[in-house]
């Protein structure tokens, strides 16, 4: 009898371990866990759903993210109602927002992402749960859940809850919230899978953009956008319709078509009156040809408008010819209000700009390119949460600081010289609705 207890006390110590052992760990293993699937992270790819809940409606876009080691990314953004793809990559050749469906590309010196967090990359969330000591863990169900403090370039995203296969660490889900804790993004993943075999050609520019092995498309070097572009928010208030209809042909002229030969760069900037300016000159500086020509364009408002007004007659289309449907910021800095709007077209591209004055003043201009050739750029990466914008200038610097972004087909450029980046960001954020007339 006595053994009988003690071989069935032996067989339950023994249960006992083995459950013990394929139970649920607690947080510090889990971290542990996890900092050696960092280390020895490979390869991955997901894909799954983005809900964005910072402006009026939800927005919802399909994530497609890859990863191979040392430093590939490819990041495919989705909108599932307008089927409007934007890429970002990063190869050997640097880091590059690609949309196809424009033919842009956009070419960054960056050292994405290790200077900012993206919410549906594995490095960044599991970084956010390695560096948060008062970090919150619980179980649920088939997932690890961790509640930790969020570290994105949109200040108002206070922190984040991070759902972990128990399986193999895979993230399942992300809520991000701001300080009232409602919930501002939500990722949901399908799929996430370690160790994927990807080719190289997952991560290369010309297959992403659909162009043909071989046909390399011409790419004009970064400009300095910051100092040329700079004046676009200020001097078109002396002169809205004569030098902003002027300033919107060259530029596009410029802009649209950095791959023309260099006569029609120099045609642009005389278009322009930026004769001064020698980047029409020379095929290299193409791109900055682009932004000294807008520039230029708007710098001559006061003592050139008549040729401005030449030349927006020459590109403004005959009334009703054209459908433009502009999209409103929802959110506007407080002390600031809508100053005046003109409608424009850029090379045959209806557009719109508008002003907006009171304690900061800026300029929102808006296009939709048909087709518009590749082109380099000079500036910041900035995660709008639904695209990803480029940053240029610096009011630290006492330069203008321009926001540009595409969405849904529309090209947009926030210029301001006094406007803060985070009230720039937020603007960004805010343009979805169609605007009211």
């Amino acid at each position: 009898m006595r053994r009988r207890i003690s071989f069935l006390a032996v067989v339950l110590l023994c249960l006992t371990a083995v459950l013990a052992g394929c139970g649920t760990k607690d947080a510090e293993s889990v971290v542990k866990d996890l900092d050696k699937t960092l280390n020895g992270l490979g390869s991955y790819h997901g894909k799954g759903t983005m809900i964005l809940h910072t402006g009026q409606q939800p927005l919802e876009y399909q994530v497609d993210v890859s990863y191979q080691k040392p430093q590939y990314y490819r990041i495919a953004l989705t909108n599932a109602k307008k089927d409007i793809t934007q890429i970002v990559l990063r190869n050997d050749e640097g880091v590059f927002v690609l949309t196809p469906r424009l033919n842009k590309v956009f070419r960054f010196q960056s050292d994405w992402p290790a200077n900012q967090g993206q919410v549906y990359l594995y490095q960044t969330l599991v970084q956010s749960i390695l560096l948060d000591n008062s970090r919150q863990f619980a179980v649920d169900k088939d997932a690890y859940v961790f509640d930790v403090m969020a570290n994105y370039q949109n200040g108002s995203l206070a922190r984040q809850k991070i759902w972990l296969n128990k399986s193999d660490y895979a993230p399942s889900k992300v809520e991000v919230s701001d300080a009232n804790a409602s919930v501002m993004v939500e990722v949901k993943f399908d799929s996430f899978e370690f160790g994927s075999k990807l080719e190289k050609s997952v991560f290369d520019t010309q297959t992403n953009m659909g162009t043909p092995a071989g046909d390399k498309p011409t790419t004009a070097l970064p400009s300095d956008d910051s100092s040329n572009s700079s004046n676009t928010s200020n001097n078109t208030s002396d002169n809205s319709s004569t030098a902003n209809n002027g300033s919107s042909n060259n530029s596009d002229q410029a802009a649209t078509s950095p791959d023309n030969n260099a006569a029609q760069s120099d045609n642009a900037s005389t278009n322009s009156n930026a004769d001064n300016n020698t980047s029409g000159d020379n095929p290299d500086n193409s791109a900055s040809s682009s932004t000294n020509a807008d520039n230029s364009s708007n710098n001559s408002s006061d003592n050139s408008s008549s040729n401005a007004s030449e030349d927006a007659e020459d590109t403004m289309a005959p009334a009703g010819s054209q459908s433009f449907v502009a999209l409103e910021p929802s959110y506007l800095p407080d002390g600031v209000s809508e100053k005046d709007q003109q409608d424009i077209v850029f090379g045959g591209n209806a557009g719109i700009i508008i002003r907006y004055a009171g304690d900061y003043e800026y300029t929102l201009i808006e296009t939709q390119p048909k087709d518009v050739a590749v082109s380099q750029t000079k500036g910041e990466l900035k995660d709008l949460g639904f695209t990803v914008g480029a940053l240029s200038g610096s009011l630290l610097d006492g330069e203008q600081q321009t926001l540009t972004w595409t969405y849904n087909g529309t090209e947009f450029r926030l210029t301001s010289g006094d406007l803060p980046e985070n009230e720039m960001m937020k603007i960004a954020q805010s343009v979805q609705g169609e605007m009211s007339k």
